[in-house]
């Protein structure tokens, strides 16, 4: 017996869409803040919201990229102060 009813292709894509979105803020926070945690999970985000075939695709792209710059700016810092984490 199903209490709900399956999801319709428009709540899939709405889905994705908002993965995207959420992978650039993710990506762009992790800039700044907690770029070992934030970073791979934007990256995850956006490649699952690619994969589901967002409409934002633009918006899940720079998520991914800003994820991967996430993690090189901590591997950069990393090798200047010799620690596993950074400040200003």
């Amino acid at each position: 017996m199903h209490l709900t009813a399956p999801a319709t292709r428009r709540t899939a894509l709405r889905d994705a869409d908002g993965m995207a979105v959420a992978s650039f803020i993710l990506g762009l926070l992790g800039l700044l803040v907690l770029n070992l945690f934030l970073g791979p999970i934007a990256i995850t985000l956006a490649a699952v919201a690619l994969w589901r075939g967002t409409t934002r695709r633009g918006r899940a792209l720079l998520g991914l990229t800003l994820g991967i710059a996430d993690l090189v700016v901590l591997l950069t810092f990393m090798q200047a102060d010799h620690t596993v984490s950074w400040s200003f």
